[in-house]
């Protein structure tokens, strides 16, 4: 048995329905009876559906299909699509976005490019304990980047010192008296974490909320001396 390669065959011409929708259609072109070719093509139509069903919520998703038929079988074939569904009578070919690449120098890749755009927003700031703060938490993500990246090291807050400098050309460094960089990991970590079980302890209250209401349970608070009275 001859095996064939795809790389010998004739290309997808569009990819999202893969070769076996195309080599139907090209099947479908050489079927001679007009009744015939003309639902065999429509089977395949209503195949090509059911392999995108997204495409369903969109208005003109049946004069899509039948584009994408001509365009994978040519123009040439013989079929005659539902009335109200225009035909594009040039080649469809799919144009996709080039997908940037970045092309900038990127120092210290273990800290990433987020990290040398805070510090060119930081070199901007005005000086002052705002900015001093902002440093610190940059300092403070580069040592738990840095540890990230190279767990068997030991990451002293010189190093951090020394990097921060490099990256901000000279203009950046920690103040005198600053925390230390792990101590301030820490402390957003906590603070973090108990954001968290508040906005939690929240959802839970309001989904009992929810429940002694929908179960009939819930009381509103008596007035009145403790007597709640019906409105008329």
């Amino acid at each position: 048995m001859e095996l064939t390669y795809n790389t010998e065959r004739e290309s997808v011409r569009l990819p999202e329905y893969g070769r076996v929708i195309q080599e139907m259609l090209e099947h479908a072109r050489g079927i001679e009876d007009d009744f015939k070719r003309q639902k065999t093509v429509e089977a395949i139509v209503s195949l090509m559906n059911l392999l995108h069903p997204n495409t369903r919520g969109l208005d003109n998703y049946k004069e899509r299909l039948w584009n994408h038929v001509f365009a994978i079988a040519g123009h040439g074939l013989k079929v005659q699509p539902p009335s109200g569904i225009n035909i594009r009578e040039e080649s469809y070919t799919p144009v996709r976005d080039a997908v940037p690449y970045p092309d900038a120098n990127i120092r210290f890749r273990h800290y990433g490019k987020g990290v040398q755009r805070m510090i060119e927003k930081a070199t901007d700031m005005e000086e002052g304990p705002k900015k001093d703060a902002f440093v610190e938490v940059i300092a403070s993500y580069m040592k738990l980047a840095y540890k990230t990246w190279s767990r068997e090291h030991y990451v002293s807050d010189d190093i951090i010192k020394d990097d921060l400098l490099a990256l901000s050309d000279g203009k950046l460094a920690l103040h005198e008296g600053h925390s230390s960089l792990d101590a301030l990991a820490f402390s957003a970590s906590k603070r973090e974490k108990e954001l968290q079980r508040l906005q939690q302890q929240r959802r839970q209250q309001r989904n009992a909320f929810k429940n002694k209401k929908k179960s009939g349970s819930f009381r509103p608070p008596a007035g009145n001396g403790g007597t709640f009275k019906k409105k008329k």
